[in-house]
């Protein structure tokens, strides 16, 4: 296993999220401030009575002074992370084993992005990287490579293929419909998205996540100490991080149908938290549907779906809000928005919700003492070149694994 696993020795113990979207009525410390009051008033907490924070924000601020100015901290050490899409999630796990290997009690990770009126959009654009991961290509168009890959591979037919991205799109403007904070809130048929213009290879508008503003944030602690702070913790079962060396973009051999990041950072997420099944253990899934058919592949890199059938399994509504996988309850990228620096803790919030029974009704996940896990997935990068993170959480704890 490339980590020990800390299973049960950390809890988030409060989170907040702003609404995404486009807030030109906000700037960042606005957005910090929201998140952060609202994080803080769910675990009872003062500001000062946590003991460290990790910020992530790929693009709105280059230190912890970020966040600090806006929160009025004093003498507190803040760490500003950044990794692509998967920021949020770097912060929450930077300050989950700060927690775990004692070096604090308290600890917050707060993602945020403010880009709708910043001037430019998308990773990449400021500053421009010097190492190799700058792209002539947008995101878009490598992410369009995936569709066609997939198709030929599997032999599923054009209009399959199309119809099976358009379910996904559909379902989750039908889950972020039923979410006041999510961006975009029209449900939208199959139809409607498969009678819109492609605007990068087979895709259009409604294959591709939204840019927005918002912030998300999470407190931890050690989960002994959870029950000084909320009757329902949310425990950390695993965290699992790999970044990829971009072999794929150079590799004649890679074929665009399989995310080999995504499938090892799994593989070491279950080893940790003890599932050998995850269809029949997960209880929902929050997932990195930046395209719509990044959702599919995911589908079968997760373990939910055998490789070359999650078209299929998506088609079939298997993982609507009533199906036997929900997979982004709360609408995902595609309708929630996608601030970057913020998504990876949105999706943790999503499952602090449903987990705790705390969802709106007509969103709520139903859970058995069978499948009572949550699945986060968050991934920044491009097929072929990612960095992809998993996390497993959990209401029940177990015996710490030493």
């Amino acid at each position: 296993m490339v980590a020990h696993s800390i299973k049960d020795r950390v809890a988030i113990v409060g989170m907040g999220c702003t609404r995404f979207g486009e807030h030109w009525d906000k700037g960042i410390d606005e957005l910090i401030i929201d998140a952060a009051e609202q994080t803080f008033a769910s675990a009872g907490l003062d500001r000062q009575e946590i003991d460290a924070y990790w910020l992530g924000t790929a693009q709105s601020g280059m230190s912890g002074i970020t966040l600090a100015r806006p929160l009025g901290l004093v003498d507190k050490p803040v760490t500003r992370v950044e990794n692509y899409c998967a920021t949020g999630s770097e912060a929450l796990r930077q300050a989950v084993y700060a927690v775990a290997c004692g070096a604090y009690d308290t600890a917050m990770a707060l993602g945020v992005e403010k880009t709708k009126d910043g001037g430019f959009q998308g990773l990449n654009a400021n500053p421009i990287p010097g190492d190799g991961t700058g792209r002539t290509l947008a995101a878009a168009a490598m992410f369009s490579m995936v569709a066609p890959a997939y198709a030929k591979k599997y032999g599923v037919a054009p209009d399959d293929m199309r119809r099976a991205m358009a379910r996904v799109a559909s379902k989750n403007h039908y889950n972020g419909a039923r979410n006041e904070r999510a961006q975009f809130r029209k449900e939208m048929s199959v139809d409607q998205i498969c009678a819109m213009p492609a605007v990068a290879g087979d895709l259009s508008v409604f294959d591709c996540a939204g840019v927005a503003d918002g912030a998300a944030a999470a407190i931890v602690v050690r989960a002994e100490d959870a029950h000084q702070y909320t009757d329902k913790p949310l425990y950390v079962k695993a965290l699992s991080f790999i970044a990829g060396n971009g072999r794929g973009l150079t590799d004649p051999a890679y074929d665009y149908t399989h995310f080999p990041e995504v499938g090892r950072s799994a593989d070491i997420a279950y080893a940790q938290a003890g599932v050998t099944s995850p269809r029949d253990q997960i209880a929902m899934a929050e997932v990195h549907d930046c395209f719509t058919p990044t959702e599919i592949v995911l589908m079968e890199e997760l373990g939910f779906a055998a490789r070359g059938t999650a078209w299929k399994e998506v088609l079939d509504g298997r993982f609507d809000l009533d199906g036997d996988l929900p997979v982004n309850p709360d609408g995902g990228l595609k309708a929630f928005g996608h601030p970057t620096g913020a998504s990876g803790l949105r999706m943790m919030f999503e499952a602090w919700l449903q987990m705790r029974g705390e969802a709106p009704p007509e969103r709520q996940i139903s859970t058995t003492s069978d499948r009572s896990l949550a699945l986060c997935h968050n991934l920044g990068g491009y097929p072929g070149e990612m960095v992809s993170f998993v996390s497993i959480l959990g209401t029940e704890l177990e015996e710490a694994i030493a």
